[in-house]
Protein backbone atom coordinates (compact mmCIF):
# COMPACT_ATOMS: atom_id res chain seq x y z
CA UNK A 1 0.00 0.00 0.00
CA UNK A 2 1.07 3.53 -0.68
CA UNK A 3 -0.07 6.30 1.65
CA UNK A 4 1.55 9.29 3.35
CA UNK A 5 1.93 9.67 7.12
CA UNK A 6 3.51 12.84 8.51
CA UNK A 7 6.41 12.00 10.89
CA UNK A 8 4.54 13.55 13.86
CA UNK A 9 1.55 11.22 13.41
CA UNK A 10 1.01 7.71 14.80
CA UNK A 11 -0.59 4.93 12.79
CA UNK A 12 -0.92 1.83 15.00
CA UNK A 13 -0.14 -1.64 13.69
CA UNK A 14 -3.39 -3.37 12.88
CA UNK A 15 -5.06 -0.32 11.36
CA UNK A 16 -5.91 -0.29 7.66
CA UNK A 17 -5.05 2.70 5.49
CA UNK A 18 -6.04 2.88 1.81
CA UNK A 19 -3.87 3.89 -1.12
CA UNK A 20 -3.19 7.58 -1.71
CA UNK A 21 -4.51 8.62 1.71
CA UNK A 22 -2.64 11.47 3.41
CA UNK A 23 -2.38 11.71 7.19
CA UNK A 24 -1.09 15.07 8.39
CA UNK A 25 0.51 16.46 11.57
CA UNK A 26 -0.17 15.09 15.08
CA UNK A 27 -2.88 12.63 14.09
CA UNK A 28 -3.44 9.17 15.61
CA UNK A 29 -5.06 6.19 13.87
CA UNK A 30 -5.65 3.36 16.34
CA UNK A 31 -5.36 -0.37 15.86
CA UNK A 32 -8.58 -1.73 14.37
CA UNK A 33 -9.49 1.51 12.56
CA UNK A 34 -10.06 1.41 8.81
CA UNK A 35 -9.48 4.40 6.50
CA UNK A 36 -10.25 4.13 2.79
CA UNK A 37 -8.41 5.31 -0.32
CA UNK A 38 -7.74 8.90 -1.36
CA UNK A 39 -8.66 10.36 2.04
CA UNK A 40 -7.23 13.50 3.60
CA UNK A 41 -6.79 13.29 7.36
CA UNK A 42 -6.03 16.78 8.68
CA UNK A 43 -3.91 17.91 11.59
CA UNK A 44 -4.69 16.61 15.11
CA UNK A 45 -7.26 14.00 14.03
CA UNK A 46 -7.99 10.95 16.19
CA UNK A 47 -9.58 7.80 14.73
CA UNK A 48 -10.47 5.13 17.31
CA UNK A 49 -10.55 1.36 17.19
CA UNK A 50 -13.48 0.05 15.14
CA UNK A 51 -14.13 3.29 13.25
CA UNK A 52 -14.67 2.84 9.51
CA UNK A 53 -13.89 5.70 7.11
CA UNK A 54 -14.79 5.26 3.44
CA UNK A 55 -13.01 6.47 0.30
CA UNK A 56 -12.37 10.11 -0.67
CA UNK A 57 -13.27 11.40 2.81
CA UNK A 58 -11.89 14.74 3.98
CA UNK A 59 -11.47 15.10 7.73
CA UNK A 60 -10.39 18.60 8.65
CA UNK A 61 -8.23 19.61 11.65
CA UNK A 62 -9.12 18.76 15.27
CA UNK A 63 -11.75 16.07 14.65
CA UNK A 64 -12.03 12.92 16.79
CA UNK A 65 -13.90 9.87 15.49
CA UNK A 66 -14.75 7.61 18.44
CA UNK A 67 -15.72 3.94 18.47
CA UNK A 68 -19.19 3.59 16.97
CA UNK A 69 -18.70 6.10 14.14
CA UNK A 70 -18.98 5.01 10.50
CA UNK A 71 -18.24 7.47 7.70
CA UNK A 72 -19.19 6.45 4.16
CA UNK A 73 -17.53 7.55 0.89
CA UNK A 74 -17.16 11.21 -0.17
CA UNK A 75 -17.98 12.72 3.25
CA UNK A 76 -16.59 16.09 4.41
CA UNK A 77 -16.04 16.60 8.15
CA UNK A 78 -15.38 20.28 8.90
CA UNK A 79 -12.78 21.67 11.30
CA UNK A 80 -13.31 20.93 14.99
CA UNK A 81 -16.67 19.19 14.49
CA UNK A 82 -17.49 16.74 17.29
CA UNK A 83 -18.82 13.19 17.58
CA UNK A 84 -20.03 11.66 20.83
CA UNK A 85 -20.52 7.96 21.55
CA UNK A 86 -22.31 7.77 24.93
CA UNK A 87 -25.49 9.64 25.85
CA UNK A 88 -24.79 10.08 29.55
CA UNK A 89 -21.02 9.92 30.19
CA UNK A 90 -19.59 9.95 33.71
CA UNK A 91 -15.87 9.76 34.41
CA UNK A 92 -16.42 7.35 37.32
CA UNK A 93 -18.64 4.89 35.37
CA UNK A 94 -17.32 2.83 32.45
CA UNK A 95 -19.96 2.75 29.71
CA UNK A 96 -18.03 1.22 26.81
CA UNK A 97 -20.78 -1.37 26.44
CA UNK A 98 -23.22 1.50 25.78
CA UNK A 99 -21.46 3.06 22.77
CA UNK A 100 -24.09 4.05 20.20
CA UNK A 101 -23.64 3.84 16.44
CA UNK A 102 -23.45 7.01 14.37
CA UNK A 103 -23.47 6.80 10.58
CA UNK A 104 -22.57 9.59 8.17
CA UNK A 105 -23.85 8.50 4.77
CA UNK A 106 -22.27 8.99 1.36
CA UNK A 107 -21.54 12.54 0.25
CA UNK A 108 -22.74 14.28 3.45
CA UNK A 109 -21.07 17.43 4.80
CA UNK A 110 -20.73 18.34 8.47
CA UNK A 111 -19.81 22.01 9.01
CA UNK A 112 -17.12 23.43 11.29
CA UNK A 113 -17.75 23.14 15.04
CA UNK A 114 -20.95 21.10 14.58
CA UNK A 115 -21.76 18.41 17.14
CA UNK A 116 -23.30 15.06 16.20
CA UNK A 117 -24.90 13.40 19.23
CA UNK A 118 -24.39 9.64 19.10
CA UNK A 119 -27.01 7.27 17.76
CA UNK A 120 -28.01 9.46 14.82
CA UNK A 121 -27.60 9.13 11.08
CA UNK A 122 -26.77 11.88 8.63
CA UNK A 123 -28.41 11.01 5.30
CA UNK A 124 -26.62 10.90 1.98
CA UNK A 125 -25.65 14.31 0.61
CA UNK A 126 -27.16 16.09 3.63
CA UNK A 127 -25.52 19.32 4.77
CA UNK A 128 -25.20 20.08 8.51
CA UNK A 129 -24.36 23.76 8.99
CA UNK A 130 -21.44 25.12 11.01
CA UNK A 131 -22.08 25.06 14.75
CA UNK A 132 -25.22 22.94 14.50
CA UNK A 133 -26.03 20.46 17.28
CA UNK A 134 -27.60 17.33 15.78
CA UNK A 135 -29.85 15.57 18.31
CA UNK A 136 -31.88 13.52 15.81
CA UNK A 137 -31.19 11.91 12.45
CA UNK A 138 -30.98 14.11 9.35
CA UNK A 139 -32.71 13.06 6.11
CA UNK A 140 -30.84 12.57 2.82
CA UNK A 141 -30.29 15.89 0.96
CA UNK A 142 -31.53 17.87 4.00
CA UNK A 143 -30.06 21.19 5.11
CA UNK A 144 -29.93 21.22 8.93
CA UNK A 145 -28.79 24.24 10.99
CA UNK A 146 -29.00 25.58 14.53
CA UNK A 147 -29.05 24.33 18.12
CA UNK A 148 -30.77 21.97 18.20
CA UNK A 149 -30.39 21.37 14.48
CA UNK A 150 -33.57 21.77 12.45
CA UNK A 151 -34.13 21.07 8.79
CA UNK A 152 -34.55 24.37 6.95
CA UNK A 153 -34.48 23.13 3.37
CA UNK A 154 -32.93 20.78 0.87
CA UNK A 155 -29.60 20.70 -1.00
CA UNK A 156 -28.49 19.08 -4.23
CA UNK A 157 -25.90 16.33 -4.47
CA UNK A 158 -23.21 19.00 -4.91
CA UNK A 159 -24.48 21.23 -2.11
CA UNK A 160 -26.64 23.92 -3.73
CA UNK A 161 -29.89 24.93 -2.01
CA UNK A 162 -32.92 23.56 -3.87
CA UNK A 163 -36.08 25.56 -4.48
CA UNK A 164 -39.24 23.49 -4.87
CA UNK A 165 -41.33 26.31 -6.34
CA UNK A 166 -44.08 23.98 -7.52
CA UNK A 167 -43.83 21.86 -4.38
CA UNK A 168 -42.75 18.76 -6.30
CA UNK A 169 -39.64 19.34 -8.44
CA UNK A 170 -36.41 21.31 -8.16
CA UNK A 171 -33.31 21.61 -10.28
CA UNK A 172 -29.69 22.01 -9.20
CA UNK A 173 -28.54 25.37 -10.60
CA UNK A 174 -25.08 24.01 -11.44
CA UNK A 175 -25.61 20.45 -12.72
CA UNK A 176 -29.21 20.66 -13.92
CA UNK A 177 -30.05 17.46 -12.01
CA UNK A 178 -33.74 17.20 -11.15
CA UNK A 179 -35.00 16.33 -7.67
CA UNK A 180 -38.47 15.11 -6.69
CA UNK A 181 -40.16 15.86 -3.35
CA UNK A 182 -42.60 13.13 -2.31
CA UNK A 183 -43.98 12.44 1.18
CA UNK A 184 -41.41 14.68 2.87
CA UNK A 185 -38.39 13.07 1.21
CA UNK A 186 -36.46 13.94 -1.92
CA UNK A 187 -34.86 11.76 -4.53
CA UNK A 188 -32.69 12.36 -7.53
CA UNK A 189 -34.69 11.82 -10.72
CA UNK A 190 -33.02 9.33 -13.03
Amino acid sequence: MKFFVHPTSVVDDGSQIGNNTRIWHFSHIMQGASVGENCIIGQNVFIANGVVVGNRVKIQNNVSLYTGVTVEDDVFLGPSMVFTNVNNPRSFIERKSEFRQTIIHKGATIGANATIVCGNEIGQYALVGAGAVVTKSVKPFALAIGNPARQTGWVSRIGHKLNFNDGVMAQCPETGETYLLENGNISLKS
